[in-house]
């Protein structure tokens, strides 16, 4: 297992330099001088000049690169454009908001989506089957920002029961959680349900039921427990998911995480910050996969034969 570790651990080097390198031509090709939007009409070209040689961004595309990479192997981002701090500690003060906002929102998405799909694959081609597989397309079809506002619609402007927007106790998470977490929720509750029905197609299951034992504890018991192998594959990769694409759902509900920081970073063109935000969501991305493939093998021992023999 730690062999196996390594081995992705060492893939993914790789891969996050190849991210630096597009992420860092993405946003160099961009029009605009970000020095000149950063002082506003208020500097003369001089100033700007002056500020930008300051800034070291008239060097070598290829110097600046290599100096952003050599930062970022040692944590540091660089420093933001508009705010003049370090990227890093912007990043590490939104980042716990952004983890309250994903953890809530997935503890929502599981614990609607995995009875769901249960019950789903029971009753399948019943009228509650057809109930969640419905609720669940819209979760999945509906876009996140249409939903954050008819949720703060109903829930805020007209039954006055939360509040619309901000980040200032436990009121204030719930409507972003369940926004952010209904999407999630309705992949879940179709995976749940495809595999569910698979893994009751099988022989130990008909075994089960021929000792006589009841349908729930069959269910339960046997098949919901191998059932769930690939959902919480998906339940990991959802996590850093969420971790790493709450972007739209902050800025609706004026939540300061690191995607409210990404979205800021745009208008403003503060490229240390953009490139810091999204990178740091891109590892996110990288160790939910790493979590995943781990919990699936320690779930599955047939991966683990697998990985021995290897």
């Amino acid at each position: 297992m730690l062999k196996y570790i390594l081995h992705r651990i060492l893939v993914s080097i790789p891969v996050l330099v190849g991210i630096t390198l597009l992420l860092f031509v993405m946003l160099n090709v961009i029009p605009g001088d970000p020095v000149a939007l950063m002082m506003r009409e208020h500097a003369s070209p001089d100033v700007i000049a002056r500020v930008r040689a300051q800034m070291h961004l008239d060097d070598p595309a290829i110097t600046r690169y290599f100096r952003f990479l050599g930062g970022v192997l040692q944590g540091d981002f660089g420093i933001s454009y508009k705010i003049n701090r370090p990227v890093t500690g912007l990043i590490l003060q939104a980042f716990p908001n952004t983890l309250i906002l994903a953890l809530c929102a997935a503890l929502v998405a599981w614990t609607i989506g995995i009875p769901a799909g249960v019950i789903s694959a029971v009753k399948r081609h019943g009228c509650i089957d057809h109930f969640f597989m419905g609720f669940s397309l819209l979760g999945v079809s509906m876009p996140v920002f249409w939903s954050a506002l008819l949720m703060q619609y109903v829930f805020a402007w007209k039954l006055h029961l939360l509040p619309v927007s901000g980040f200032y106790g436990v009121k204030y998470v719930i409507l972003p959680a369940i926004v952010l977490g209904w999407s999630s929720a309705g992949v879940i509750a179709r995976l749940t349900r495809s595999s569910l029905l698979e893994v009751m197609r099988h022989d130990y299951i008909r075994t089960a039921r021929a000792k006589g034992l009841h349908e729930a504890p069959v269910i339960v018991t046997h098949a919901l427990k191998n059932a769930l192998l690939p959902v919480v594959t998906i339940m990991a990769i959802q996590v850093a998911g969420l971790l790493s694409g709450a972007v739209i759902t902050e800025s609706v509900f004026g939540i300061p995480g690191v995607g409210r920081i990404a979205v800021n970073a745009i208008e403003t063109r503060d490229m240390p910050l953009l490139q810091g935000a999204i990178l740091f969501s891109t590892v996110l991305v990288i160790a939910g996969n790493l979590v995943a493939d781990i919990l699936y093998s320690f779930l599955d021992p047939r991966i683990r034969f697998a990985m021995q023999e290897k």
